[in-house]
């Protein structure tokens, strides 16, 4: 084969070596992918305590190192330790419910009854025209249902062991990269913008807008669903319910779908006071529910989430509900971050068009 002009050997060499670019990084991406949850929140929980940070550098005389050690005690201090007692009561909540079950002290299917046996005619007409009416083959589902329950379950019990060894692996790589990422992510920051092949003013705006939705979803979504677990476990303890700790937990946890979340664990409970004849305790659990847990959602995750992404409620919903259905848990933050990043970018090809029409 003949030897290539002197022209098209630069040419040859730039495409060896994006193609070399690429696959390094797939490759990077590949090992780092096991791992990614840990990754994701320590970048997270860096960029969220940043302010902490820098606050401690100055009585840290601007020793960098004493600085984000500070800073991670005292996430420690204020967020991880009390996540851990919440698992702990969780645990214990938990157990007791399943004990109460296996003896026939808290039974579904008794509820169940109660609830079909309050219902009005029409209604029960209804269900047995759909063929929801029996109640001895609800009450088989039902018991199936739980059994299944059970043996997965006892499946989770038996890989408990590595489960615990894959999560205290994870934290303490999320603490590292926290650590890491307070204390030397201006340097890390720089480097990144200088190798990426894009003018100035959008690798400021691509990296602000990183960092502001950063932070607008894991403040926003965390708070709001800290706040709304906490209002709802309140009612449920004040209305003697089993495990309000639990419920709390659920509906925390269901609180970061917006809108829908939290009302799937009250509403039911709700209507279940209400077809047993407790009808002030289920009327205050939905006015309680709409007016005050609601209102959370409706009022704070917009000022917290939309208004700091600058992104429309609905983008911020079909992205977080899109993300979570993807990526799990981590969805609530993954997914308004490609949405953010994904108008950015269109931001930045609309404003080239019009420079070359212009």
């Amino acid at each position: 084969m003949p030897p290539l002009p002197p022209d098209d050997a630069p040419a040859l060499h730039d495409k060896t070596f994006v193609l070399l670019l690429v696959l390094v990084t797939l490759a990077f991406g590949w090992i780092l992918l096991p791992f990614y949850g840990a990754v994701l929140w320590g970048t997270a929980m860096a960029i969220v305590f940043a302010p902490l940070y820098r606050r401690l550098l100055k009585p840290a005389k601007g020793r960098r190192t004493l600085a984000a050690l500070g800073a991670i005690l005292i996430v420690l201090l204020l967020v991880i330790l009390p996540l851990a007692l919440i698992t702990l009561s969780l645990v214990q909540e938990g157990t007791a419910l399943y004990a109460k079950s296996k003896s026939g002290e808290f039974s579904f299917t008794t509820y169940v009854q109660q609830i079909y046996a309050a219902l009005p005619a029409w209604l029960t007409q209804l269900l047995d025209r759909f063929g929801l009416g029996n109640l001895n083959l609800l009450q088989d589902k039902l018991v199936s249902a739980l059994n299944q329950g059970s043996q997965l379950l006892a499946s989770k019990a038996l890989g408990f062991g590595q489960d615990t060894f894959d999560f205290v692996v994870s934290f303490f790589i999320m603490l590292y990269l926290m650590f890491f990422v307070m204390r030397d992510g201006e340097q890390l920051s720089r480097r990144i913008r200088e190798a990426l092949p894009l003018r100035a003013t959008y690798k400021r705006m691509l990296a602000e807008k990183f960092t502001t939705v950063i932070r607008a979803t894991v403040k926003g979504n965390i708070a709001v669903a800290a706040l709304q677990g906490a209002l709802g476990g309140l009612a449920f303890w004040v209305l003697d319910v089993h495990a309000p700790v639990l419920w709390a937990v659920l509906m925390a946890f269901l609180s970061l779908l917006p809108a829908v979340g939290a009302g799937l664990v009250w509403l039911p409970v709700a209507l279940y006071f209400l077809a047993t004849g407790n009808v002030a305790a289920g009327l205050g659990l939905i006015a309680y529910g709409v007016l005050v847990i609601g209102l959370v959602d409706n009022l704070l995750r917009p000022l917290l989430v939309g208004k700091d992404t600058k992104m429309p409620d609905y983008i911020v919903l079909i992205s977080t509900l899109g993300g979570m259905a993807v990526f799990g848990l981590n969805g609530f933050v993954i997914g308004p971050l490609i949405a953010a990043m994904f108008i950015a970018v269109w931001d930045i090809v609309a404003t080239e068009r019009r420079g070359m029409h212009n």
